[in-house]
């Protein structure tokens, strides 16, 4: 099993920059890929970013792409997404998630068919 704990969501102005953090824990023995969702009220969960077990590999939404970079730590225990530039309609809560299941996570950025998701953190972009 393994559980994932993102934090890092908060208020911030347009413009303005947020560091999402989620850790795992658990059965932390294998890596796996994992990314972020995020969900705004009244619409569809959508991706956000993914990163390989290793690191080398990255996928990122179109609407994100050049502000948002997300990365994993030495430990690969933590992954980070780094919000720059952010804009109203990045509101949403984040949610990361791990691949139990293989890499389509990160190579097709859908929802892992196996897989173990964070409880979500809020972020708030005010114009």
């Amino acid at each position: 099993q393994v559980h994932l704990v993102d934090s890092g969501g908060g208020l911030v102005q347009a413009g303005g920059f947020l560091r999402l953090t989620c850790v795992a824990s658990g059965r932390t023995s294998r890596r796996y890929p994992m990314g972020w969702f995020r969900q705004a009220p009244g619409k569809d969960r959508e991706f956000v970013a993914a990163i390989s077990l290793a690191g080398g590999v990255t996928n990122y939404a179109d609407s994100v792409k050049g502000r948002f970079t997300i990365s994993r730590d030495s430990a690969n225990n933590t992954v980070y997404l780094q919000m720059n530039n952010l804009k109203v309609e990045d509101t949403a809560v984040y949610v990361c998630a791990a691949d139990l299941g293989g890499d389509s996570l990160v190579i097709t950025g859908a929802p892992p068919e196996f897989g173990s998701w964070g409880q979500g953190t809020q972020v708030t972009v005010s114009s």
